[in-house]
């Protein structure tokens, strides 16, 4: 299989056939995993933005890169939003195994670069420990042949470009949660959604993250001193356009290291 005919095979993993990832893996080693979570987003905003958002970048990303992007992860670790309803969380320590199970799948089929785009803060440390756990059960298992397995970890509402641009926008407004950057996205992939976006009080400013119940009293409607009604669809195809770009050179450069 020649390199041009790896570009006309289809890019997202749930469209492939086994035999297809076969053939892609004498070509490419590489996969990109986008994580998000079903949590609440404001009295305006979407339950499903981070996982909306962290797919939408993937995909681009997979687009500019050439490299399988696999089926978005919806749910993550957000507890401290359970005190709104529609949030689906689950722990962390579900999260570590969940990711560490998916990452070993991956390794036992000859992948060795999993590149993961994440949309949900609530998922950092959770996600760097599931890293560390897929290394240890790699390099300490005969049952993976392949030792060399690594895996980077970009969350695109922190890539440098997003967060200038929002803060030109928005400046203190953005805010922590519900921000209108992250809303800006969801209006851009989701046009129904600007029917939900009306004004707003002022926010409570952003503070400490606690229990679901003390997250709940400090923000009661939601929002962490952010202001979504800034939101515009526009802003989001901008977003989505320095995210996609910025990560693709890091993919890129991932794959480079040796």
């Amino acid at each position: 299989m020649t390199y041009s005919d790896h570009l006309k095979t289809p890019l997202r993993l749930d469209l492939c056939s086994w035999k297809e990832v076969e053939s892609y893996l004498t070509v490419c080693k590489a996969i990109i995993l986008p994580i998000g979570s079903i949590e609440q987003h404001g009295p305006t905003g979407a339950i499903g933005t981070d996982a909306m958002t962290a797919q939408a970048v993937a995909l681009e990303v997979s687009k500019r890169s050439k490299v399988l992007v696999a089926p978005v992860q919806h749910y993550g670790m957000a507890e401290h939003h359970l005190g709104f309803p529609g949030t689906m969380s689950i722990k962390p320590s579900t999260l570590l195994v969940l990711m560490h199970d998916l990452l070993c799948s991956l390794a036992r089929h000859g992948f060795q670069r999993v590149f993961v785009i994440n949309g949900h803060g609530g998922n950092i440390a959770t996600l760097k420990a599931a890293f560390a756990e897929s290394y240890k059960t790699i390099l300490n298992s005969d049952e993976f042949q392949e030792k060399d397995f690594r895996c980077k970890l970009k969350n695109w509402f922190m890539v440098p470009e997003v967060f200038q641009k929002a803060n030109e926008l928005y400046g203190e407004m953005e805010g922590q949660h519900a921000t209108p950057s992250e809303i800006s996205l969801t209006l851009h992939l989701e046009p129904s959604l600007q029917d939900k976006q009306v004004p707003l009080q002022k926010p409570v400013p952003a503070g400490p993250i606690y229990s679901y119940k003390d997250f709940q009293k400090r923000y009661p409607d939601g929002r962490m001193g952010s202001d979504p009604y800034l939101a515009k669809s526009t802003h989001g195809k901008v977003f989505l356009e320095k995210a996609a770009s910025n990560l693709s050179n890091d993919l890129l450069n991932f794959l480079k290291e040796s």
